[in-house]
């Protein structure tokens, strides 16, 4: 390979705080691969904030939330995008990029909330719930999106659902999201029960056991989490909001009430602050390693696709939000 040892040397500068040097060496012989192949093929990785720090601090291009990823993938200048991520990701950086092939490292990678509603779910609320529009979350499959209105995030989930000017709203598949948002709105929200299988452990008494453990500690809770975790939390937001937060308000001691490498991530980035860790994995995020993103830029695996007619409906609902 062509990446010399002192790139190498240079990325675990970077992430020495939160890889012990004994495991580094395990990781360099697929990171200077992965460096090459990219190169070779004209490619890109993108990589959620849930993604262990070797591939989001050594091999990733663009990092973010999945609203971030959205926007980015839009203004991808690459032949080839490898998401490190879980399917539904890679689907919407396929939507934005029909004409780019988009690779997902293991078709595992699933996600709780997506796999709780299909397409046929939110034609049924609509035959419900007549004339109300359908406000569905980006951690969904590709044939729901198609089957909605407009698509939110985390993020901007209140900005959506206040641009619609209506008296209600839909909101599918994460209940706790829509009920965390309908207490910011005057807008009805009609709730769907998909949860986060991260999130949704979270409860407020792990909270009061961390700020008996931790005095004076910050915590920052993820809008899947339960809206009493929400309630009892110093600051909720998306994982960009969150991270935000820690570098606006350099707090000395802080927790992240999401999945575990959300705090490794954003660690490395604030060296004075103190994150404690509690632990909540996301088993579907933790199917991509660095392994397999090179096996995928190898072998051109795994190719996403998508039948072109729920392509164009989902891209349209993809499309609106991000007009919003």
């Amino acid at each position: 390979m062509s990446v010399s040892l002192s790139t190498a040397a240079s990325l675990y500068d970077r992430v020495r705080r939160v890889i012990p040097p004994i495991e580094w060496p395990a990781f360099t012989g697929d990171i200077e691969a992965i460096l090459e192949l990219k190169r070779e093929r004209n490619a890109v990785i993108l990589a959620h904030n849930y993604q262990t720090p070797e591939i989001f601090h050594c091999v990733a291009d663009i990092v973010g939330d999945s609203l971030a990823l959205a926007r980015k993938a839009m203004a991808v200048d690459a032949d080839v995008i490898v998401l490190a991520g879980v399917h539904f990701m890679a689907e919407t950086a396929k939507l934005l990029n029909l004409g780019k092939t988009v690779l997902i490292p293991d078709l595992g990678a699933g996600c709780s909330l997506a796999d709780s509603i299909t397409a046929s779910d939110v034609r049924l609320m609509r035959q419900r719930y007549p004339g109300v529009p359908v406000v569905t979350y980006l951690n969904t499959s590709a044939a729901v999106k198609a089957e909605s209105d407009i698509c939110c995030t985390s993020g901007n989930a209140l900005a959506i659902v206040e641009s619609l000017g209506v008296a209600r709203v839909i909101m599918l598949p994460d209940e706790y999201l829509a009920k965390n948002i309908a207490a910011q709105t005057k807008v009805e929200i009609i709730a769907w029960k998909g949860h986060c299988e991260v999130h949704e452990r979270f409860s407020p008494a792990d909270i009061s056991e961390l700020r008996q453990a931790h005095p004076g500690v910050t915590v920052l809770a993820h809008p899947e989490c339960p809206p009493e975790v929400v309630a009892a939390a110093d600051f909720a937001g998306s994982t960009t909001a969150m991270s935000d937060y820690v570098a606006r308000h350099k707090p000395a001691r802080v927790v992240l009430m999401t999945e575990c490498s959300m705090s490794d991530n954003v660690a490395v980035e604030h060296p004075d602050v103190d994150f404690v860790r509690p632990c909540n994995l996301c088993p579907h995020m933790k199917r991509i390693t660095l392994a397999n993103i090179r096996a995928a830029l190898e072998q051109n695996r795994h190719v996403v696709t998508i039948d072109p007619d729920v392509a164009e409906r989902a891209s349209r609902a993809v499309e609106r939000m991000l007009a919003v």
